[in-house]
């Protein structure tokens, strides 16, 4: 990475940053010409110009995401995958009346709560606790069906607590906005 002083010098080896290698001829030494935001902010596009070659390169500056880690209940690792929140949301709504828009607003909601949080490792249970609570405000079956694969029900009386359960919760709509900020233990 270069950094380009208000006179145009470029510095390279200061604060520990590194230069860009040109592609042509291996080159440590480069300006940039031309930087512009990318991808609706989420990048930086950079235009350089190697000192020694001349030639014109494009490179671009994004923020790194933190990979994420699934702790299964096993001790196994796996990386975390939103597409597997939503088959799990999907599986629980099949054949009710749950538009798709809603369930991958609720995977993305999952997913940047559990991305606010700051951890690397997740415990497959904590996500499963996340997926509830968003099943128990999106479809009151979908809900007792993936609290029954989840939880692990063995028995009707199971079922039967968990329905009696949601009833006596209040019952909101997906559109319903908090009130208060709610906070996870």
């Amino acid at each position: 990475m270069v950094l380009v002083g208000f006179d145009g010098t470029t510095c390279c080896g200061s604060m520990g940053l590194s230069p860009m290698k040109c592609p042509r001829c291996n080159c440590l030494d480069d300006k940039v010409v031309d930087s512009r935001m990318a991808k609706d902010g989420a990048a930086i596009r950079r235009r350089r110009q190697c000192t020694d070659c001349g030639h014109r390169f494009t490179t671009y500056e994004e923020i790194e995401e933190l990979e994420m880690l699934v702790a299964k209940q096993n001790n196994a690792r796996e990386p975390f995958e939103r597409s597997k929140v939503l088959a799990g949301l999907r599986k629980a709504c099949q054949k009710r009346p749950v538009a798709i828009e809603v369930l991958e607003t609720a995977a993305k909601e999952i997913c940047s709560e559990l991305a606010e949080e700051g951890r690397r490792e997740i415990p497959s249970k904590h996500i499963g606790l996340k997926v509830m609570e968003k099943l128990q405000d999106i479809d009151s079956v979908a809900y007792v069906r993936f609290a029954s694969v989840y939880r692990q029900f063995q028995a009707v009386g199971e079922f039967i607590e968990e329905i009696e359960h949601l009833e006596k919760r209040p019952q909101r709509t997906p559109l319903q906005p908090d009130l208060f900020e709610s906070k996870s233990p």
